[in-house]
């Protein structure tokens, strides 16, 4: 059995996908099955679990430093798996991808800025743009039949109306899109001509899907990289959500000079040395583990993409190119999305909606594929309960 199968009980244990449906959706009822929150149904890497036990038998936790292991691994890391040159001096650490996103947004730009986001999107840029005074832009993306695409004319109206920042989600949540090289170096050519900080949430580079191939905006020529900033994380990759630590790579000296000094003003300096240890480890020792992880992965969509053409031949599914996440189309149901949720609850499966991501995402869910192959069974014979079509 491959370790990917074990099933392992996430009840009672604060986790968000499974104790807090209630109190974060108003959701009630043991035998709701969450398939939402985007985080992983396995264990961490053995390696990171061995380290993080050798750490702990030690016994004292007192106040740290970082590393320089630390700072090479990451460099090594993006070397050895995106083929992507970068400097100690770049690097900086924090506490999480959103909360560096909300240091950068109130460094470069001012109350009532307008940031654009591109929608259907991660909902917490909004949620961040808001509760820091911004206003929020959207550039919708354009959905077509093979992926969803860029809209450039429209961005390019956005930066001439005077947007300040771009946050942008490469690959990209919900929908899987991995950008390629062209697509990247418009969007950062069109920040330098209007001077707007290009905001690169990057957390799930590592996760790009064979064939598919990861481009970093790291990799842009230097001339289109002076207000660039670059979020990334051994979280998303190696399962460590919980443990907060999440790298801000800056090229720009004096911008991630001022960064790091944005989070010292925030008493933001200090960092969790299990962190940190769990994560050298990861990108040091867990190569093999995510290769493995990775074709696990993509057997869970060929799963789900066989199901759909099989079971529910009314949703459209266009398998992601990056991510774990199945951005499925039911607007052939020609139901609200609060009839959809209904009826999703009434077969005991907690997706996430559609509308989450915005008034783009209406009419869709997404699914987690991050899970063993069981609770992926389940979760299909629920949805199909949920979404067979009316005879």
């Amino acid at each position: 059995m491959n370790s990917f199968d074990n099933t392992i009980n996430r009840r009672n244990t604060g986790s968000v996908k499974w104790d807090f449906m209630e109190q974060k959706l108003g959701l009630e009822g043991s035998d709701l099955l969450p398939m939402w929150v985007s985080d992983y149904d396995f264990q961490a890497p053995q390696r990171v679990l061995d380290r993080l036990a050798q750490d702990i038998a030690h016994g004292i936790f007192g106040y740290s430093e970082r590393q320089d292991d630390y700072y090479q691994a990451v460099i090594d890391w993006f070397k050895n798996q995106h083929n992507t040159e970068i400097k100690k001096e770049w690097i900086t650490t924090i506490h999480g991808v959103l909360p560096g996103i909300a240091m950068a947004l109130q460094m470069l730009t001012q109350v009532n800025d307008q940031i654009v986001i591109q929608s259907p999107g991660y909902g917490s840029f909004r949620k961040i743009i808001e509760l820091n005074d911004r206003r929020v832009l959207n550039n919708p993306l354009i959905e077509s039949d093979a992926h969803y695409q860029l809209d450039f004319a429209h961005l390019e109206d956005c930066f001439a109306s005077g947007a300040k920042a771009l946050i942008f989600c490469n690959p990209h949540n919900p929908t899987g899109r991995a950008w390629n090289e062209q697509e990247i170096m418009q969007v950062a050519e069109l920040c330098k001509k209007y001077d707007v900080c290009l905001i690169s949430d990057e957390i799930w580079s590592d996760l790009t899907l064979t064939p598919n191939v990861f481009h970093s905006t790291l990799n842009l020529p230097s001339s289109l990289t002076d207000k660039l900033i670059v979020a990334t994380a051994a979280s998303k990759t190696f399962g460590l959500s919980s443990l907060r630590i999440s790298n801000f790579i800056i090229p720009n000296s004096e911008l991630k000079e001022q960064f790091v000094r944005r989070l010292d003003a925030h008493g933001m300096d200090c960092f969790n040395s299990l962190s940190m240890s769990a994560a050298t480890t990861a990108y040091q020792e867990c190569e093999t583990w995510l290769a493995d992880l990775k074709h696990y992965l993509q057997d869970n969509i060929e799963t789900l993409n066989g199901f759909i053409k099989a079971e529910l031949p009314h949703i459209r599914f266009i398998k992601p190119e990056a991510t774990y996440l199945a951005w499925l189309d039911c607007r052939a149901m020609k139901l609200s999305d609060a009839e959809l949720e209904r009826k999703l609850i009434a077969a005991d499966i907690v997706p996430s909606m559609g509308c989450a991501f915005g008034e783009e995402g209406s009419g869709f869910i997404r699914l987690n594929l991050g899970c063993p192959a069981e609770i992926l069974a389940d979760a299909l014979v629920r949805l199909k309960i949920a979404l067979v079509a009316d005879r």
